[in-house]
């Protein structure tokens, strides 16, 4: 590819964005009834106003808000670790131990930038959009040296991001409107050569905005990066270059929940919920029209020349003047009632939470599930949730870890990882990948369980240690408290070497023979029956002692 220029940068940002116009109408009306309270596209905003004045049924909000906060409890929960490091199959055997070492420790130190971050803060929101429109975009930024965390992040709207696939399928290449004061522009690209004349006007108009176009572009292994002033430092003058340069991987995280084929953007569940969210809001609105008529009722009364019907009020206390035979101020009967809106509304209520997985992830009516029931409603929810988060692992999780390790690198806080699933690999630990983990390790104990009908020989084919490890994986045991190779050899060679009180066998001196049809084998036997009584140690110490005497 050749090197791009801010014209280039511009042209193509324009082309997406015409492409992105398709959706846009679609995402709005999603956002009206499902996310009120989010900038729209049409228009601006102002902060602070009320969005939801045309919004009358709150089912589809709450479902949203629900299923987000469920999205970050079961994919990256702020309270406890949702990855790992760990050997990839082409790591060397006897180098596993000193590796889990080391990938502990750089597992802890991502955790610990993690949590110092806005990270969960950023990360709900991008889930808010992933359920309401189907796609969330997510900044990744290094955070200046001095800070608490080296990670910083910002929640993308898609009003101001264009998202378009790459050669991979995924979201790679990333085009950024936004509009930012003189001062904010100064602090973020303070190596730019400014115009005076820019800073000049600026001084005198103190809210004066300007539009940055930023890209990031896959070109082979790296990402270019390119931010531009759109309309150069007189405001309708030619692009002007603000910053260059390359990224190994790209800061804009870009996701979606589900996607057709042919199509850039996601598909949500608030689209599929679409219809019956605009159908329960129009219910509730007709129902709110028809009690207030049931309230107020409809009158009618005779033209007389003496009842003027618009000076009147219907207050308590009010005299309402008629003239005499006349019939004066009646009220008029409604031709029908409107009782079966609240059937056909409940059906809808029930439906939108069916579409957004309340009824799947939201919290249970029965506090007091048993084991059986919290295990069935996990794996139902893995099921539910498998397609999903098989995307989501592919175009979140991974390039998330995989980006917060390269700064880390950079910074020399972890010593030179990568993961490249062949020496290392990633390991996912939230709550709805450690519940397939745990499904597999349910059946290894289930098929280990019904090896023991089959004799000795069929228990003989497992190895203790290996399983062991395995399941310590499995239930997510920490390292740290499993013994190391060396540690085991160790207790072996004690334990074969050990007195017969412990358990072990009966040693043999040096150079001592065993006695012709003497089996040492039912001599360890009796030897461990007996240090296992204590009676019988007991009576053999006291036949000893009678014996001396």
């Amino acid at each position: 590819m050749s090197e791009l220029t801010p014209k280039d940068v511009l042209e193509r940002f324009d082309k997406a964005k015409e492409r992105r116009n398709v959706w846009e109408s679609h995402w709005q009306e999603c956002y009206d009834y499902a996310l009120p309270h989010r900038t729209g596209f049409f228009s601006g905003g102002v902060a602070g106003e009320k969005r939801a004045d045309k919004l009358f049924d709150g089912t589809a909000p709450d479902a949203v808000d629900q299923l987000a906060a469920s999205m970050l409890a079961h994919l990256t929960p702020p309270w406890a670790r949702w990855f790992g490091l760990t050997p990839g199959p082409e790591a060397e055997e006897g180098q596993l131990q000193a590796m889990n070492v080391d990938l502990d420790k750089a597992s802890q130190t991502l955790q610990t930038h993690f949590e110092r971050s806005n990270f969960s803060i950023e990360m709900h929101q991008c889930y808010l959009d992933l359920v309401t429109v189907g796609s969330a975009c997510l900044l990744f930024e290094e955070a200046p040296p001095g800070e608490a965390s080296a990670f910083r992040f910002s929640a993308v709207p898609l009003s101001q991001v264009m998202m378009e696939e790459g050669v991979s399928g995924m979201l790679s290449d990333t085009f950024r409107r936004s509009e930012v004061t003189f001062d904010h522009l100064r602090a973020r690209f303070p190596e730019s050569q400014l115009s005076a004349d820019m800073a000049n006007r600026t001084d005198r108009n103190k809210d004066e905005r300007f539009s940055i176009v930023e890209a990031v572009i896959e070109n082979g292994p790296r990402y270019d990066y390119m931010a531009v002033l759109q309309h150069g430092y007189g405001g309708t003058g030619e692009p002007v270059l603000l910053r260059r340069g390359t990224f190994a991987h790209s800061p804009f995280i870009g996701f979606r929940w589900l996607k057709a084929p042919g199509e850039s953007y996601g598909r949500s569940p608030v689209m599929k919920a679409l219809p019956d969210i605009k159908t329960a809001n129009k219910v509730v609105e007709l129902a709110l029209k028809n009690a207030s008529i049931a309230v107020t009722g409809i009158w009618q009364a005779d033209d007389d020349g003496v009842l003027n019907p618009a000076n009147i009020k219907l207050v308590p206390g009010t005299i309402i003047p008629k003239a005499v035979g006349s019939a004066g101020l009646t009220p008029l009967q409604a031709p029908g009632s409107f009782d079966l809106s609240q059937v056909v509304l409940e059906e809808l209520r029930k439906r939108i939470r069916h579409a957004l997985l309340v009824d799947k992830l939201g919290a249970t009516e029965n506090k007091q599930m048993t084991a059986t029931e919290v295990l069935e409603r996990s794996a139902e929810m893995a099921r539910i949730l498998g397609a999903t988060y098989g995307r989501l692992q592919a175009e979140l999780l991974t390039p998330l870890v995989v980006r917060a390790l390269a700064v880390l690198n950079r910074r020399g806080e972890v010593n030179n990882l990568r993961v490249d699933g062949r020496y290392i690999d990633l390991q996912y630990k939230s709550p709805l990948a450690r519940q397939q983990t745990r499904k597999e390790a349910q059946d290894i104990l289930a098929w280990i369980q019904s090896l023991g009908s089959l004799g000795p020989e069929a228990i003989g084919l497992i190895n203790p240690l290996k399983t062991a490890r395995f399941l310590a994986k499995a239930y997510g045991v920490p390292g740290e408290i499993l013994k190391t190779e060396d540690e085991m050899a160790e207790a072996a060679q004690q334990a074969q070497t050990s007195m017969p009180g412990s358990g072990g066998a009966v040693p043999m001196p040096d150079g001592a023979k065993v006695p012709a049809g003497v089996d040492m084998n039912e001599i360890n036997k009796m030897a461990q029956d007996i240090m296992a009584d204590p009676q019988k140690i007991q009576n053999i110490m006291k036949g000893l002692g009678n014996a001396q005497a």
